[in-house]
């Protein structure tokens, strides 16, 4: 354990779903005698069926299973995966905050954790009040957090309202002077989620700076939880790559990247023309969608304010030799099922002869003007004056942080929120 910093074996976090209880022990007691006897439950809500083999209120998982890890001293480790694999839950088991269900974590040193806005934060004290109570949490003296004061204060560029109560900042004055805190008072680790996406750039960018400089200078410990695979390729020197709340990959850092994409690459790569939840006469069927970058190479990570470009290959069906009016539409909606935008080709009115069995088209996108988040792609064709395919969800995708601004304007209504510069060109 000398030059180990923490050391996890078969952790599990176990979650149950639904209600955890009636709301009174003899209503428990009579729910648990009836389930012995093979009765229906007597609390069971309304259209609620009493089959043990359907989802129901009594139902569990697992958030994290057999999860097993060494971080060593001075590392810098990422945690990557995608959303719902169980990253969050991980830190919060490692910073206490929860326990876990099976396993057990060592750990050689004292933790300072930054996992959501305003963690560890009392609302009615000051800044000034907030920095000496989380010295204290974290074991420092008086002295101690004294001597780091005006650097804590200085870095996060709150002074003038440092004798404010918290509760008045805004998120991003509070992840700035929550992070200062944990950086500045020197604990042996330091455990870092996706916190940081609410500073401006200008402080993400200090915020690595900071937390490589522990770790190169000071030999701390840092775990680092984001989505933003350039920076965890340039802060980590290792990583893990969690999948369906399981340990999926455990190395070097830039090898864990690579599994990741190819986790991505499997997303990306659905097969479309099998899928059955599809409407239309079927003349032109929908059979990929690729993405590929400005050098016309395939692309699974994708950042706000990037080059990009989508392929659409599909099956065309049409028997006659004449022209037809054909519109493509591709619309980008949000995890909420808002449309965001829509790519089509309304406004182009030409009349098109496909002449061949199996064609595709490229959209061109010069810079991607969707924020960080998680979105859906529909697709949609028709002929003359018939839906000729449409699906839905045809395929998800993650947008990474990137370059925001000067990437959009406001459409039309009915065409979405965002405007994004394209072209289309049949291939």
């Amino acid at each position: 354990m000398s030059d180990v910093a923490i050391k996890v074996e078969n952790l599990g976090k176990l979650y149950r779903l639904g209600e955890v209880g009636t709301g009174t022990l003899s209503q428990d007691l009579n729910r648990w005698w009836a389930q012995v006897r093979g009765k229906e439950d007597p609390f069971a809500k309304i259209g609620e069926a009493n089959d043990r083999t359907k989802k129901g209120s009594s139902d569990f998982v697992w958030s994290l299973k057999d999860v097993n890890f060494e971080v060593k001293k001075g590392e810098v480790l990422g945690i990557i995966g995608r959303n719902g694999a169980g990253k969050s839950t991980l830190l919060k088991i490692l910073s206490k905050v929860t326990a876990p269900t099976t396993g057990k974590i060592k750990v050689d040193g004292r933790i300072a954790s930054l996992l959501e806005v305003g963690t560890g934060f009392h609302p009615e004290l000051t800044g000034r009040e907030n920095i000496f109570l989380n010295g204290a949490i974290l074991g420092m003296s008086k002295t101690e957090i004294r001597a780091k004061f005006d650097e804590i204060v200085d870095f996060s560029g709150v002074e003038r309202y440092i004798d404010t109560p918290v509760k008045r900042y805004s998120s991003g004055m509070y992840v700035r002077l929550a992070f200062a805190v944990s950086a500045f008072l020197e604990p042996e680790i330091l455990i870092v989620d996706e916190v940081l996406a609410v500073g401006d750039a200008e402080f993400q960018k200090k915020c690595l700076g900071r937390m490589k400089d522990v770790s190169v200078n000071d030999g701390r410990t840092v775990l680092f939880v984001s989505h933003n695979m350039a920076a965890v390729q340039q802060l980590c020197t290792t990583g893990i790559l969690l999948k369906n709340g399981q340990l999926f990959y455990d190395g070097e850092v830039r090898k864990t990247l690579q599994e990741y994409f190819a986790m991505q690459k499997n997303v990306f790569e659905s097969d479309l023309g099998s899928r059955t939840d599809r409407k239309g006469t079927g003349l032109i069927k929908f059979t990929s969608i690729e993405f590929y970058d400005s050098h016309n190479q395939p692309i699974y990570n994708i950042v706000t304010g990037q080059q990009l470009s989508l392929k659409l290959k599909f099956e065309n069906n049409i028997q006659d030799k004449k022209d037809h009016n054909v519109r493509f539409d591709v619309i980008i909606m949000d995890e909420n099922e808002n449309m965001i935008s829509m790519l089509t080709t309304f406004y182009q009115h030409n009349n098109t002869y496909i002449h061949s069995d199996s064609a595709y088209y490229t959209i061109s996108i010069p810079k991607l003007p969707l924020s960080q988040g998680n979105y859906t792609l529909g697709i949609y064709c028709k002929i003359d004056e018939d839906e000729a395919d449409w699906i839905m969800n045809a395929m998800e995708f993650t947008v990474e942080e990137g370059d925001f601004f000067n990437c959009g304007r406001v459409m039309p209504r009915g065409f979405g929120a965002v405007a994004i510069e394209h072209t289309i060109q049949l291939h």
